[in-house]
């Protein structure tokens, strides 16, 4: 196939062998094989990298076992170090949502060679209901956050971050909703299919409402006071709240029975 379309799955982990071993799986059992699965392995234990050099691996598979300073700096030395175009997150712990899913991925690339990056839909559990995410991203809609644009879904050509940076290894949680409103003009393509299966492990209630607060610090960095912003963050927050009550997770349920749970 040509090199133009060629992937490099990056995948992060920290002491969390078990969620590797089932990311792997799942790269593994792709009908079409990534060209590269890269593992950067940040962990204080030997678990990960006595697993990964004991074990017999595909030829695509190969990690760099050493410290980083965090989430950001561990996408940013996987992202530098990829021997092929097109890149895709996917952390420790996610894992693709069919077989398909990077044979499809190739073949949009290859119908549309103009675009730079991509996203599609995710599955995720949402106040205790398993439902599917996903619309195309919209730059006039960046005030909203990550909502619709989940980032386990993004494929991305390594030369953008070239033009708008890497990931800003200051910001702890919201990483890549700073790098979204970077990416904003690079030429897009949504893959309307089921990408990624999201791993909701990682994230606490606690992290949730930083994020939010560390959405509207970024978009106002980039694009000064915004009343939009702030009003929306206010509501998600209060949508948050109320999936924590078994009343929120009724009504979530009605809504997703509906079919408007992507609404």
């Amino acid at each position: 196939r040509p090199f133009m379309n060629a992937i490099t799955v990056i995948s992060i982990c920290f002491n969390n062998l078990s969620d590797l071993q089932k990311t792997c799986i799942s790269v593994d059992e792709q009908t079409v094989h990534p060209d590269e699965h890269l593992i950067i392995n940040g962990s204080t234990n030997d678990e990960i990298a006595d697993w990964l050099n004991s074990q017999p691996q595909p030829r695509y598979r190969r990690w760099i076992n050493e410290r980083d300073k965090g989430i950001g700096d561990a996408f940013n030395k996987g992202i530098l170090n990829a021997s092929h175009p097109i890149t895709h997150l996917l952390h420790a712990g996610d894992t693709y949502a069919s077989e398909n899913v990077l044979a499809i991925v190739q073949n949009f690339f290859t119908e549309h060679p103009q675009i730079a990056w991509s996203s599609g839909n995710i599955k995720v559990v949402r106040g205790g209901e398993t439902i599917v995410i996903g619309k195309p991203f919209d730059a006039s809609k960046l005030y909203r956050g990550m909502r619709s644009v989940a980032h386990p879904t993004w494929f991305v050509k390594k030369e953008v971050y070239n033009r708008i940076g890497l990931f800003n290894n200051e910001i702890k949680i919201a990483m890549d909703y700073d790098l979204m409103c970077r990416i904003a003009n690079e030429p897009y393509g949504y893959i309307n299919e089921t990408i990624a299966i999201f791993d909701d492990s990682g994230i606490s209630t606690k992290n949730y409402k930083q994020s939010l607060k560390d959405n509207i610090a970024i978009y106002e960095h980039y694009f000064g006071y915004s009343l939009k912003c702030r009003i929306w963050q206010l509501r998600l927050r209060i949508l948050h709240w109320l999936l924590q009550t078994s009343l929120g997770k009724w009504l979530f349920k009605i809504k997703k029975g509906l079919g408007l749970a992507n609404a």
